[in-house]
């Protein structure tokens, strides 16, 4: 309970220092029914003195497309631009806030030959997610349901973000072939201890009440009293930072992780993600769950042997450089590393893994190199390497937009 403890006091001394701060100023699997037209795909609603931006893909799970992106980059250029608009809200419609990025509807993008088109995608996702890490007013997500990949991506950046007991947070990338992605190795390197390392390489889960203890959600309620904090923000007429904030923590709990949590496991987390391979995480992991008895470890151990050996070695070495970068810094890493993965230069593990098990679902991938003892230190650097002359890298108006982190 102590170290617990220490996690949530941990919160606030990343708050203090800045790192997702209120005071600065895939494993579900939904239905890629289509939308006819993208501009329903994010709703706008209008309030007296905000605006709100309803992600609308429900029987998606609001995977992100890159229309929806595009839109979202619009809407918060023209709201930040606005005066009459003192501050931003995000949710999702139904069960999810975002699950992620419409992994399927890439899939078949690259089948087709469609290089270009996610390229297009990742860019303005990433410029996106930088624009909500320097914006210019409150912001608020509202962060109910199934939150994953890029979904925490377009959201903890903001000033606020409220989380709920039907909250479902994680990064489950490595299962299908890709890398935590969207500044996620930014936000998960500025974890406690090594908690960023176990969620990236593992996909483990949090729920909201641990979202809050170890820093990523600013503040916690029953999902049954959200209408009524929607209705007092949206009532609001003042853009005061602590108006909005005595608003969110009025509906308020506070709340401690239960004995279950993953977070009574940050000693063993600390013990086995802080060495400096997979391999040798890995073989922590095999000795402790042999000596402890351990079912976490045999569990996480089976997750990280399903996931593709080479988007393991690529996460961790993301997660590491992201300690020491900044937030435009990692989505400029981040870029370099998308791009490698949907180029198939090296691998093919990314549509490997959404075949597998997004589209086919026989959850039985090949993947390639096959083992973490056949990914070698070049197939690593690839993803890492600057783009060629040809290939524009990711620019990010840093000079005129400093993100307050």
């Amino acid at each position: 309970m102590q170290r617990v403890k220490a996690l949530v006091k941990a919160r606030h001394s990343f708050q203090r220092n800045g790192f997702l701060s209120h005071h600065r100023c895939i494993s579900a699997q939904p239905n890629y029914a289509p939308y006819d037209d993208f501009q329903d795909q994010v709703l706008v609603e209008g309030r007296a003195k905000s605006r709100a931006a309803i992600l609308n893909r429900p029987s998606a799970l609001n995977a992100l497309t890159a229309s929806m992106a595009a839109r979202l980059k619009k809407l918060y250029e023209s709201w930040e631009e606005n005066p009459d608009i003192g501050f931003v809200l995000m949710k999702g419609s139904g069960r999810a806030f975002c699950s992620g990025v419409d992994a399927v509807a890439l899939y078949h993008l690259l089948n087709e030959g469609k290089v270009e088109e996610c390229k297009r995608f990742f860019m303005t996702l990433y410029k996106f997610v930088y624009l909500q890490g320097t914006f210019l007013k409150p912001h608020v997500a509202i962060l109910d349901g199934i939150t994953m990949g890029c979904g925490a991506g377009i959201s903890l950046p903001g000033m606020f973000r409220l989380v709920t007991d039907k909250t479902v947070f994680a990064n489950p990338e490595t299962q299908l072939g890709f890398h935590p992605d969207a500044g996620a190795s930014f936000y998960l390197s500025r974890l406690p201890g090594y908690l960023g390392e176990c969620l990236a390489l593992t996909g483990e889960k949090l729920n909201g009440v641990e979202m809050i203890a170890c820093g990523l959600a600013t503040h916690y309620c029953l999902n049954a009293r959200l209408a009524w904090i929607e209705e007092r923000l949206g009532n609001l007429m003042n853009d005061d930072p602590t108006v909005i904030e005595s608003s969110l923590a009025q509906y308020g709990h506070l709340v401690y992780p239960d004995r279950t949590s993953i977070l009574y496991r940050i000693d063993t987390i600390d013990k086995c993600f802080s060495h400096d391979t997979v391999e040798e995480i890995i073989d922590s992991l095999e000795n402790e769950a042999a000596h402890a008895y351990d079912d976490w470890c045999k569990t996480v151990l089976r997750k990280m042997k399903e996931a593709s050996p080479l988007s393991l070695q690529v996460t961790l070495r993301s997660v590491r450089e992201g300690r020491f970068q900044s937030l435009d810094q990692c989505l400029a890493r981040e870029y370099r590393m998308s791009l490698a993965a949907i180029s198939k230069r090296v691998s093919n593990d990314f549509s490997e893994g959404v075949r597998a098990r997004l589209v086919d679902k026989d959850f039985a991938p090949k993947w390639d190199p096959p083992s973490l003892e056949d990914v070698s230190k070049d197939m690593v650097e690839y993803y890492f390497s600057p783009l060629g002359e040809l290939e524009p890298e990711l620019v990010l108006p840093t000079s005129l937009r400093e993100p307050y982190i």
